[in-house]
């Protein structure tokens, strides 16, 4: 099972869900969409299966500078553009993978997501 996990390198819950999949046994491929960038595809991949509302991270410092206008009136659309202009406003981290797409990081979440993968095997 390959998984990816997409963030960027030095976020805190980058740091922690690392380190929960690590200590899972989980071996994962670590893409920076800093510095790797992330395609429209992909980010239209993920809007069509989580929805862009929840891929885009409006708490972030760098979507809440963006002047009002850009802010507002926020289509799918809008939001993509958003995100490949500035990849730090895709919410991390996106992990990807054997079936999986959990976007943010519970360990919880991650916890009952293996656990539904391992039922279905």
């Amino acid at each position: 099972m390959t998984l990816t996990l997409f963030g960027i390198k030095a976020c805190d819950t980058m740091v922690k869900a690392r380190k929960w999949l690590e200590a899972e046994g989980r071996s994962y491929v670590f893409h920076d969409y800093k510095t790797q960038g992330v395609g429209r595809k992909q980010l239209e991949a993920w809007s069509d299966q989580a929805g862009w509302e929840l891929i885009l991270n409006r708490s972030g410092t760098t979507f809440r500078k963006l002047p009002e206008g850009d802010r507002q009136d926020l289509t799918r659309e809008k939001a993509i553009g958003l995100m490949l202009a500035q990849p730090s406003m895709i919410k991390r981290p996106v992990l990807q993978g054997a079936g999986l797409l959990l976007v943010g990081f519970k360990p919880e979440q991650y916890a009952a997501a293996f656990r539904a993968l391992a039922e279905q095997k």
